[in-house]
């Protein structure tokens, strides 16, 4: 296969992968650590309104999401592509923290969580699913 068209195949899908797992752990979390009772996390408005409400527990699942997002995103996005495998891991982390920050600007959570978040959920875990896919890859 063309390599430009496997870098590019690479790059979308996972890009497409991050955002599906991101979900999915979001959408799981809900159950295992629930809201507090009469509040509704669906919408920005529902989560600010909730966020005086809301313990350090909560943080959990979401934190987890963008890690593990930005990981397989990078993974993913690594193992298929024939070079610049770094750069596309790199990008599919930075465009999945271009939505943790437009989160953090519609969401006033907790100045900890924000710098944790956005610190160590995306890049830093996106390079870590390039690093591994650099592994097996050997």
């Amino acid at each position: 296969m063309n390599p430009i068209i496997k870098n590019v195949l690479g790059f979308v899908l996972g890009a497409f992968g991050a955002v599906m797992l991101n979900g999915l752990i979001i959408r799981i979390g809900g159950s295992i650590i629930p809201p507090p009772p009469g509040t509704n996390l669906s919408t920005p408005e529902g989560i600010k309104a909730a966020m005086p409400l809301l313990e350090a527990r909560h943080f959990l699942f979401p934190f987890i999401a963008h890690a593990l997002g930005s990981l397989a995103g990078a993974f993913i996005g690594s193992m298929l592509s024939a070079s610049y495998r770094l750069i596309i891991a790199l990008v599919i982390g930075g465009l999945h923290m271009v939505g943790g920050v437009m989160m953090v600007m519609m969401v006033p959570a907790p100045t900890w969580f924000n710098i944790l978040d956005l610190g160590m959920a995306y890049l830093p875990m996106a390079w870590l699913g390039w690093k591994i896919a650099e592994s097996i890859r050997k």
